[in-house]
């Protein structure tokens, strides 16, 4: 399989986290997300994200996040998707997103 057909197998999309809350049971601290993809509908994804973040500043935020990776429980909480980051000088997750508006369910390419 050549890299560029390799890439094209994980479907990233476009999404905003409508709600957020904290993942009280999660081995590490995480917060429990809602993103609406648009036309894929909402998702449930785990995210440990709370050293820079908190329900208050997620909600509303675009994000992106891989789609087709499969569903991974997080102490019973259904994580369907994978919200990307990446850390910053302290190892902190910091969120990827557009820099504009853009429809929500729209794939990276």
């Amino acid at each position: 399989m050549e890299p560029l057909e390799a890439f094209g197998l994980v479907d990233v999309r476009v999404g905003r986290i409508v709600r957020a809350e904290p993942n009280a049971g999660a081995r590490k601290p995480a917060f429990k997300l809602w993103i609406d993809f648009g036309p894929l509908g909402i998702k449930p994804s785990s995210a440990q994200l709370v050293a820079l973040y908190t329900p208050d500043t997620l909600v509303g935020r675009l994000v992106v996040a891989a789609v087709n990776l499969g569903v991974r429980k997080v102490n019973g909480f259904n994580s369907e998707v994978l919200v990307l980051g990446a850390p910053d000088e302290s190892g902190n997750v910091v969120l990827l997103a557009p820099d504009r508006e853009v429809p929500l369910g729209g794939r990276m390419f």
